[in-house]
């Protein structure tokens, strides 16, 4: 049982996030409409399966409930039509915040200006600020009442620990510019060898600077082309769960577990790990990190 010290607990559209482990319930982060997801019917118009993506949020809200574990979605978009589209439905589908998330930064930009325009800013979390993050990006987030944030600390290294704090450090400042007051720290996993840095870079991060910490985990089974012919392709499940807790073991507060499809096997997992960490933690038998 992990004790870190001065840990930040931000509270973000109602749901907290962050603390000592065993303090708050893991937050959950499903990935919908991302790319070729089968209720998606077009990409660039936002065109869906209003119904299919209702259930699987509803669904997603059911385990949570169950569990204590709050489950957000991160609304991928593929154009800024549709990522409007995708913010307009899920606000009206669910009262839970939620995350805006694309590989372009004009598309990410034009979910920040629909968030201020139709009063969504406290209840979104932007998908994400790295040190790759454009100039523009961070002034259309100063330019609105956005809090909340994904940190990433992206780097070539990609089995360095040390390298993720320092590009942590190089982001710090446009943080401070783009008036982020609620960062949650991503600490980037691209591939199977990355888990254990991803892992101990949160350790550090949060005995340092307090900042809630987990990682897109599922990356490290996404990437590994050659497991499914190895193992087949419901091996991947029991591998993808490994990857998503694995982190969560070692004291990290969130997951961004891949498709929101994941959740039935999600939930269960991180429900009985919060359980035992919160009974645990009564005991005070800590580990001083």
């Amino acid at each position: 049982m992990f004790r870190f010290g001065n840990q930040k607990v931000f509270e973000i559209g109602g749901v907290k996030i962050g603390g000592e482990p065993g303090e708050n319930p893991t937050v959950l982060i499903g990935s919908i409409f991302y790319g070729k997801h089968k209720i998606v019917e077009d990409e660039k118009k936002g065109i869906f399966d209003r119904e299919a993506a209702e259930k699987l949020i509803n669904e997603i809200e059911e385990l949570s409930d169950k569990t204590g574990n709050p489950g957000l979605v991160d609304v991928v978009g593929m154009s800024e039509e549709a990522i409007k589209k995708y913010m307009e439905f899920v606000a009206d589908v669910t009262d839970k915040p939620f995350l805006v998330d694309s590989a372009m930064a004009d598309i990410k930009i034009a979910a920040v200006e629909y968030a201020k325009e139709v009063g969504l800013e406290k209840k979104i979390v932007y998908n994400s600020i790295s040190p790759e993050s454009k100039d523009k990006e961070i002034e259309a987030l100063e330019n609105s009442d956005i809090e909340a944030a994904v940190v990433l600390t992206y780097t070539f290294n990609v089995i360095s620990s040390k390298a993720r704090l320092e590009a942590l450090e190089k982001i710090l400042p446009k943080l401070e510019k783009a008036g982020i007051s609620k960062p949650i720290v991503d600490t980037f996993v691209m591939d199977v060898p990355s888990l254990p840095a991803s892992a101990k870079a949160a350790m550090e991060i949060k005995k340092k600077y307090g900042f809630p910490c987990g990682s897109g985990a599922h990356n490290a089974i996404a990437s590994w082309r050659g497991f499914r012919n190895m193992f087949g392709k419901e091996a991947e499940k029991s591998a993808v769960l490994i990857a998503n807790t694995m982190q969560l073991v070692l004291g990290s507060d969130f997951v961004l577990y891949g498709p929101v499809e994941d959740a039935k096997i999600v939930f269960p997992a991180v429900f009985t790990l919060d359980t035992a960490y919160r009974y645990f933690a009564r005991t005070k038998d800590f580990i001083e990190v």
